[in-house]
């Protein structure tokens, strides 16, 4: 077995590609080693990860079941569960989505009662949907919402006031939705 040993490869012309290997080679990086990627990685077919990571206190891994794990000063590392989509959009008049998330568009159905219909659907419809709604001024002025209708590619949401429970439009309506 041959072995080089150096401490830097520069490419030998102006494209600035090193490549190592032929396809189908493997390469081994043995364990305690660290790769430091100061640019753009690309090509890679897999997760540039182990199949059976584990995650261990004050690290960001991800677990044999590519969940997300890490320790955010909790004290211990646990699976993070993200936003699926999220949506601020004005639901007086036109509707208009001011900025979101994995959120296609917004179906105004009747008064203070809105479909968020979401660009990738969820996997199904165990998630979890929490709203915040907002008059034109003086802040949130007693207003209550709920959700009606889960389904993988939308949520139903009704708008409420909360001091007569009458329907209502708000100039902003905030939907987080967390799976």
């Amino acid at each position: 077995m041959s072995e080089l040993k150096t401490d830097k490869i520069s490419p030998r012309t102006a494209s600035g590609t090193i490549t190592l290997g032929d396809s189908g080679d493997t390469f081994t990086v043995p364990s305690g080693v660290t790769l430091t990627n100061n640019g753009t990685a690309t090509g890679f077919s897999e997760p540039a990860y182990a199949a059976n990571a584990s995650a261990s206190t004050g690290a960001v891994n991800v677990d044999a079941s590519d969940n997300l794990q890490f320790d955010s000063g909790y004290g211990s590392t646990a699976t993070a569960y993200g936003c699926r989509a999220w949506v601020n959009f004005n639901g007086q008049g036109t509707v208009a989505i001011y900025d979101s998330g994995n959120v296609s568009s917004i179906t105004d159905n009747t008064t203070g009662d809105y479909t968020v219909n979401f660009t990738n659907a969820m996997p199904d419809t165990n998630y979890s949907v929490v709203i915040e709604c907002r008059k034109q001024s003086g802040g949130n002025a007693g207003t209550s919402c709920y959700d009606q209708t889960f389904v993988t590619n939308s949520v139903r949401i009704l708008t409420f006031q909360h001091y007569n429970q009458s329907a209502m439009d708000f100039a902003q309506v905030m939907v987080s939705v967390i799976r």
